[in-house]
């Protein structure tokens, strides 16, 4: 959102990297005014944006402007002097007096207003790329849109910390994935910073700094609905859209969070500020209570998994001859994400050994080009397992449907994936402190077990497909009849319906909104009671 030009030579807008609310005007020698007390009106909030817009064309018009503009703060020293700080785009330290308010916005970068459809609904999907479930719950909810209302809405899936952030918060994804990999640290931060006492005013802090890259984000995509599929996507675009209400430079809107972690979850996903909250389990359901969420705001569907798992497929027999799978020989699914990271080739090369020929190994490696190198170059043939080795793929659901059973690790997304297509799950791994709750989930719910060591998993496998008696068997059987009963597939529709609703008839008995319409039911209660006496 554009700085309003000020009326006075005293006055400035402060920007979103220093919001007004946060200062308090305790003396004459600071005079700042939020944007609603300088614009109480929408219509000449929007003549003055559209001035400000057809100036900001001209870098030296613009500097003009913001040169004249002054915030005064006198402060004291033990001198017997003070000095004053002048807040714009800058900072300006001098003597005692007037700072003059200089911006450096124009080093960060023009915006770029996108034109909106008058007919269509736009829904704004914010996520961040650490991890391939966000995103891949986000492209679910898109394609679930498109198959259900056809041009209807236009979906936006942005990364907003790494597109809308200054540096260093546009390194955060690239931080995640280092953190990972220690697990030490990251359990650590985690921990540190899950408890509402620790990250409510963290954000505070951090929305100080990148809430002007929100406002930019949201001045251009104009959402007519927000949602949030990352846990750090709560709190910060909350309060910027209900600054954004309360001064009239957005209309109401709703803001919808779609919990895409399965059960052990971080605070930050429940902000009571949200207008709704779609968890997948009952436990995220119970955590979100827990962090003062209202039991109206939150909805249980599921985790939203891509529209193709929900379609009927083919036979097992008809999908391996699709896909090239020998059809007499079980198979076991073996996948490694989209970085192929895991003990992959130690795995293959145990249930090589313990298997052999009897059973054949679907290796999905991701991107992990060297892996599928050094597989593909296994011995072959008599006494070794069938190896069919495979990079990034967009078929999951059919070599799911083509397996007997999946070794994974703890990720939400493949455990859901794996439930609905009702093959048993063997977890050999898990990312700390988020996953290791889905760890018992499978355990307890009977679809499962976890083992992290490959000789144990081959003996697993080895009594699941080929060696177990009778009983064994049966057993294995059950698992997969109990997967798929505890499988949503349609839960990514039953949430794109729920968001169309939002964006279509927006209700704001929660979220953003809410407290911005109160206030004006109030404010204009209060006129009418006064008009009376």
């Amino acid at each position: 959102m554009r700085t309003l030009l000020p009326q006075d030579n005293d006055v400035s807008v402060l920007p979103p990297v220093l919001p007004a609310f946060l200062l308090q005007r305790r003396t004459s020698a600071i005079t700042i005014r939020p944007r609603a007390e300088l614009d109480p009106s929408v219509e000449d909030l929007s003549a003055r944006r559209s001035s400000n817009d057809s100036s900001s064309t001209s870098g030296a018009g613009q500097d003009a402007a913001f040169n004249n503009a002054t915030i005064k703060f006198s402060f004291p020293t033990l001198f017997g002097g003070g000095f004053s700080l002048g807040l714009g785009g800058g900072l300006y330290l001098g003597g005692t007096g007037e700072a003059k308010a200089r911006t450096l916005w124009r080093f960060l970068g023009r915006r770029h207003r996108a034109v909106k459809d008058a007919v269509k609904k736009r829904i704004l999907i914010g996520m961040s790329n650490t991890g391939g479930g966000h995103k891949a719950s986000a492209e679910a909810i898109q394609a679930a849109f498109q198959e259900r209302y056809g041009k209807k809405y236009e979906i936006f899936i942005v990364d907003l910390w790494k597109e809308h952030t200054p540096a260093p918060f546009n390194s955060m994804p690239d931080t995640y994935s280092f953190l990972v990999k220690n697990a030490f640290l990251w359990r650590f931060t985690y921990e540190v910073t899950n408890p509402k006492l620790i990250h409510v005013p963290y954000l505070s802090a951090v929305g100080s700094f990148v809430s002007r890259g929100v406002h930019e984000a949201l001045d251009k995509y104009h959402p007519d609905l927000v949602v949030s599929v990352h846990p750090l996507m709560q709190h910060i675009p909350i309060r910027v859209m209900a600054e954004r209400i309360r001064s009239g430079a957005m209309p109401p809107t709703n803001f919808a969070t779609v919990v895409t972690d399965f059960t052990t979850c971080h605070n930050t996903w429940f902000c009571p500020g949200a207008t709704r909250c779609f968890v997948p389990t009952d436990y995220c359901r119970q955590l979100a209570l827990e962090n003062d969420m209202a039991p109206e705001q939150i909805i249980l569907h599921g985790l939203p998994i891509r529209p193709s798992f929900s379609r009927p497929l083919p036979s097992r027999a008809v999908l391996r001859r699709t896909l090239g799978m020998a059809t007499g020989l079980p198979a076991v699914l073996l996948v490694g994400g989209g970085e192929g990271m895991g003990a992959l080739e130690e795995t293959v090369s145990q249930l090589d050994a313990r298997l052999g020929d009897k059973c054949q190994v679907v290796v999905i490696c991701g991107r992990n080009r060297s892996l599928q190198e050094r597989l593909r170059a296994r011995p072959k043939g008599t006494g070794h397992v069938l190896l069919h080795v495979c990079g990034f793929v967009d078929n999951i659901h059919e070599w799911m449907g083509a397996c007997d059973a999946i070794i994974t690790k703890a990720g939400p997304g493949t455990i859901a994936e794996a439930l609905i297509s009702g093959i048993p799950i063997l977890l050999n791994g898990n990312v700390p402190c988020q996953e290791e709750g889905n760890i018992p989930y499978v355990i307890d719910n009977r679809v499962g077990t976890f083992e992290t060591r490959p000789d144990r998993i081959a003996s697993i496998i080895a009594s699941w497909l080929i060696e177990g008696g009778e009983e064994q068997r049966a057993e294995f059987v059950a698992m997969g009849r109990r997967a798929k009963a505890l499988g949503r597939p349609k839960a990514v529709y039953r949430i794109v319906d729920d968001l169309a609703a939002l964006a279509d008839e927006p209700c704001f008995d929660f979220g953003p909104a809410a407290a911005a319409l109160l206030r004006q039911r109030n404010g204009a209660a209060a006129t009418a009671e006064a008009a009376a006496v």
